[in-house]
């Protein structure tokens, strides 16, 4: 593949150009300001399905709304989860926007996920449907640049598997855990589990294939306490230890080191990500969209 993509065209000046590692692409030439044109939208869905992980680079002074309307333009926006705190109150920002933070202001953080590190995960998948993608917005980061985000390619930790261990998770189902968030931290309203066997959450195929590429990539969501059904214990623990080894594996990841202004879009159908903890005492703040996998709605 050349540096730059060839999706480069007349109609559109919007380059995407790869950054060399198993998945993510810069889209070059494309202001988030306003929705794209159907042309530029056509070129970043390709890349998207192609690199499964953009990054839209220099978009500091990016406004909520406009997050909002770039995401949109993806699919219909979910609300968020959980209303948390803005800037010591009561986050008044719109429901499609979550706040991932560390800043604490009169006592009170101002969003989620605080500065340790999140391991491997896909987002929310202990729901029937989780989302299809998120956008991921930076406004502030730590000084010395950590806390940056690894994502890894789940088509190419499929593809590597070798045929037998291909063949006897075919058909396999795995309970994904709803009990903590990515940070481990238990959710309110939930019991901690200590037997996998008993975890509660929605149960998703461990092969998965992707909706609009067709292709089979692996779907593991988080490790804790999941639990691959019909399996003993000792067996689901095994199989899964060795999926995550396989799916982790550096040559099928990519670390984005935030700058501010930058924009991360995942598919969280086919991959995994994770972030590294950062100094508490440093300052960092992120606009998140999540992109549902329901149908537009005109």
């Amino acid at each position: 593949m050349s540096a730059v993509s060839s999706s480069r065209t007349a109609q559109s000046a919007v380059s995407v150009v790869p950054v060399g590692a198993a998945l993510g692409a810069d889209i070059v030439g494309y202001d988030m300001r306003r929705p794209p044109t159907p042309e530029e939208l056509a070129v970043i869905e390709q890349a998207w399905a192609d690199h499964l992980v953009l990054r839209f680079r220099g978009h500091a002074g990016l406004e909520t709304e406009q997050l909002i309307a770039f995401s949109r333009s993806l699919g219909p926006l979910d609300k968020r989860p959980v209303k948390g705190a803005i800037r010591g109150g009561i986050n008044d920002l719109p429901l499609e926007v979550n706040v991932i933070s560390n800043i604490v202001i009169d006592g009170k953080p101002i969003g989620g996920l605080g500065a340790g590190e999140a391991e491997w995960h896909s987002d929310m998948t202990y729901k029937d449907q989780p989302p299809k993608a998120s956008c991921l917005f930076s406004l502030e980061i730590p000084a010395d640049g950590s806390g940056g985000t690894s994502f890894a390619n789940m088509y190419k930790a499929y593809d590597g598997l070798p045929e037998p261990l291909k063949r006897r998770i075919e058909t396999l189902k795995c309970v994904h855990d709803a009990s903590r968030n990515s940070t481990g931290e238990l959710r309110q309203g939930y019991v901690d589990v200590d037997d996998p066997r008993k975890t509660v959450g929605a149960i998703h195929p461990v092969v998965s294939v992707h909706p609009v590429t067709g292709r089979k990539c692996l779907f593991l969501g988080r490790r804790r306490n999941a639990y691959l059904v019909g399996l003993s214990l000792e067996e689901s623990e095994a199989l899964l230890d060795e999926l995550w080894a396989r799916a982790t594996r550096p040559e099928l990841c990519w670390t984005q080191r935030w700058q501010v202004g930058d924009a991360i879009l995942w598919d969280n159908r086919c991959t995994m990500h994770r972030r590294d903890a950062f100094d508490p005492d440093s300052r960092r703040l992120m606009y998140r969209t999540q992109i549902s996998e329901r149908a537009q709605t005109v």
